[in-house]
């Protein structure tokens, strides 16, 4: 009988510490080689970690939200032949700790421990526990039974289709508390941070974007298949690529560290996207190389990646600019938070017929509003204003946008 100490490894991006997101284990039980154990948050995304050996957890670092230096023990097994015999006999003569905190009849200790050992996501482990699903009882269609998003809301589909309506409703009372962890730590630190040391200059204009939904109307007419079709954003990604070779100031990022400001010719463009999870920000890299057909298709590739987690490190790191869009829940006005450490944001609002002056008559013009802010430290207002402008003629122009250059 030995102890095995998993340590914390090095994640990578040179953290030196990271944030437990998510154990798939307990003390007391007994863990297979190369099991998940849980998640670990970086500043990028949420990492699974399995076990080097097989053995019974008798200890863990610490609860979901604690910070853990890299090297440090994350978990301690009890390792050799004897380790699952005595896990079952500690298990049957006291409580672990988490089942002292969360006591459960019994009879479902079986199926507690089945449901840690169910293959899935982080999201869907969330999920479930938010749904009060126990996710034994979910069958997975991926490999070795692994559940995939879609295996749960199928079966979360099946198990409240036959729920009938409240017919009373009670008073509401109590307060839920929420432990900020994880990505949504991650972001608020960001958020704060961007809105503390960076002085926000918002620009906003609106732009006529009647010919523009024409031509988005008469290309899609052209593709038989739906998930193909064209949305305004690569028609904004190709105009703002063709802008910032104008006012390359924009396409830049401040390295504090160094006061050094970094200006780049390559486009880096950054997708800010609402995920299960909170906003991530996945990104194209070389943008500038893509036409329109392709430009779209890595928008709904890097989104669907951050939504479905399987980004990879890269993927949500090293934009130099990026574009925010709540679609039609995009308001008339916003005042998007720069992404740090870049110093502009090009924000996206919702499209709406309304009546306007057009070549000295009233006529019903499709509107857009670009709500957009800049780092006035290094982005002067007028140089901000003049790449709008810049942006505003080519999309109320769009054949301008692909015409050579």
């Amino acid at each position: 009988m030995s102890e095995h100490i998993f340590k914390l490894p090095d994640l990578g991006e040179g953290t030196v510490e990271s944030e437990i997101g998510e154990w798939f284990i307990k003390v007391g039980e007994y863990v297979e080689e190369e099991a998940l154990v849980g998640t670990m948050m970086t500043d990028k995304a949420a990492v699974e970690l399995a076990s080097p050996v097989s053995g019974t957890v008798i200890k863990l670092a610490g609860e979901p939200g604690d910070i853990v230096p890299v090297g440090a023990a994350l978990v301690i097994f009890e390792t050799g032949d004897d380790a699952a015999t005595s896990s079952k006999s500690s298990a049957e003569t006291e409580p672990s700790p988490v089942t002292q905190l969360q006591p459960t009849p019994a009879a479902d200790s079986t199926a507690t421990s089945d449901r840690s050992r169910v293959k899935t996501s982080p999201v869907v482990r969330r999920r479930a526990k938010e749904a009060g699903i126990d996710l034994a009882d979910v069958t997975g269609t991926g490999v070795n039974g692994r559940i995939s998003r879609s295996d749960f809301d199928l079966y979360l589909r099946a198990r409240t289709g036959g729920l009938t309506a409240v017919k009373t409703i009670a008073p509401a009372s109590g307060v839920k508390e929420i432990k900020v962890i994880g990505l949504r730590r991650i972001i608020a630190e960001r958020m704060s941070a961007s809105k503390r040391e960076i002085p926000h200059f918002a620009y906003i204009e609106e732009v006529d974007i009647t010919e523009l939904e024409a031509l988005r109307k008469h290309l899609n007419s052209r593709k038989d298949d739906l998930a193909e079709r064209l949305t305004l954003l690569p028609f904004l990604g190709l105009a703002l690529i063709r802008a910032l070779k104008e006012y390359p100031q924009c396409n830049s990022t401040y390295d504090k560290d160094r006061n050094m400001l970094l200006q780049y010719e390559a486009v880096h463009l950054g997708i800010a996207t609402q995920t299960p999870d909170g906003l991530k920000v996945p990104v194209v890299k070389h943008a500038e190389t893509y036409d329109i057909d392709s430009l779209a298709n890595e928008f709904r590739r890097v989104s669907l990646a951050a939504r479905d987690n399987s980004a990879k490190k890269d993927d949500l790191a090293g934009s130099t600019i990026t574009i925010t869009s709540l679609g039609k829940l995009g308001g008339i006005a916003s005042t998007p938070v720069i992404n740090m450490p870049e110093v502009s944001i090009i924000g996206v609002n919702r499209a709406i017929e309304r009546p306007v002056v057009f070549n000295g008559q009233i006529a019903v013009r499709l509107m857009m509003n670009l709500s957009s802010s800049f780092d006035h430290r290094f982005v002067d207002g007028y140089d901000a204003a003049a790449m709008i402008q810049r942006i505003k003629k080519m999309l109320e122009h769009p054949a301008t946008i692909f015409l050579p250059e």
